[in-house]
């Protein structure tokens, strides 16, 4: 597959004149620019743009610079990450940027070897920094990037490998000075013009070259993700005092090391007649829906793993996942 040499060039005029003001786009010579990418880059896995944007600043406000965020605590940055969501990322974060300090002299390594050595930095991530910071011709292929390629050749993502065509076509794609902007261009380009729903193909910059374009819903590029429905019951010992029992749950993956409650599958766990009924509501992680009922009862005594949490005045870093639970059972006094 030949890609043309006009892309790069075409996608860097679309990019100066449409990409969007983002708080972590600064000068390439600012000494900010580590630190801001490192950042949004952790933030942006898995999560949108405009989810990100609130959180990033907020955390630039509190820690100004990589060092300030290195000699702080994982609880203040599991804090400050609430809402979030994917908290191993915040802890990977802090980890990275004390890596960084300590090692590295608050520098990025200049090898994608060496840049994935760092925690959580696996080879999209890598990619993406080299190519930011060190203007490296490299391209961190994501979701939208792997969506214009598979448009471009009107073939399924998973009937290509991006990192074969970019090897073979990679003096046509790294043809200017401006790797960088490249980098993020094409992301860019994914994410507002190869839109996973109505693509902008009429304005597309690359519509005369795309086989998408020419053969139009004569075949489905984009697969959505298979919604799953679970079905949990939460029993939750509470007391007198307004406490409700709870412990690291490590049985869960998607609320793994979460403090929470009892929980167990629903169709596993026949419903003892001594907890009392509170309620049914719905939650959503990622792409899976949670079908939750709530049960209670008061209790002097809890299982030996578990320990007693204030309803009102606790002040460890919990889930909203957790909170939500709390704020039910709150209605009970």
């Amino acid at each position: 597959m030949h890609i043309s040499p006009t892309l790069s060039k075409k996608i860097l005029a679309w990019y100066d004149n449409s990409r969007r003001n983002l708080p972590w786009r600064v000068s390439k010579k600012s000494p900010k620019k580590l630190y801001y990418r490192l950042l949004s880059e952790f933030m942006l896995q898995q999560t949108q743009v405009k989810t990100v944007i609130p959180y990033f600043n907020k955390f630039i406000r509190k820690y100004k610079t990589l060092e300030a965020l290195a000699d702080t605590r994982e609880i203040d940055v599991l804090k400050l990450w609430e809402g979030l969501g994917y908290y191993r990322r915040a802890k990977n974060l802090l980890a990275c940027s004390k890596t960084l300090v300590k090692n590295y002299n608050s520098k990025l390594p200049e090898t994608l070897e060496e840049i994935k050595t760092l925690p959580g930095v696996g080879n999209y991530t890598g990619n993406a920094l080299l190519g930011l910071i060190y203007n490296k011709p490299t391209i961190a292929v994501d979701g939208n990037v792997k969506r214009v390629f598979s448009r471009l050749f009107n073939k399924e993502d998973n009937k290509i490998n991006f990192e074969k065509l970019i090897l073979k076509n990679k003096k046509k794609l790294f043809n200017t000075n401006r790797n960088s902007d490249f980098v993020e261009g094409i992301m860019e380009f994914g994410a507002l013009i190869c839109k996973p729903k109505n693509p902008n193909c009429i304005t597309c910059c690359l519509n005369k070259t795309c086989k998408y374009f020419k053969s139009r819903n004569k075949i489905k590029i984009i697969k959505k993700k298979m919604i799953k429905t679970k079905n949990y019951d939460i029993f939750c010992l509470i007391n007198k005092k307004k406490q409700v029992a709870l412990a690291r749950n490590t049985n869960i993956s998607f609320l793994k090391n979460f403090h929470l409650p009892i929980i167990k599958d629903s169709n596993i766990l026949p419903i003892n007649k001594n907890w009392k009924f509170l309620k049914n509501y719905k939650n959503s992680i990622s792409n899976l829906k949670l079908n939750i009922n709530l049960y209670y009862k008061f209790s002097r005594k809890i299982p030996s793993p578990y320990g007693w949490y204030s309803l009102e005045r606790n002040k460890e870093f919990m889930p909203s996942f957790t909170k939500k639970i709390f704020k039910q059972l709150l209605n009970l006094f």
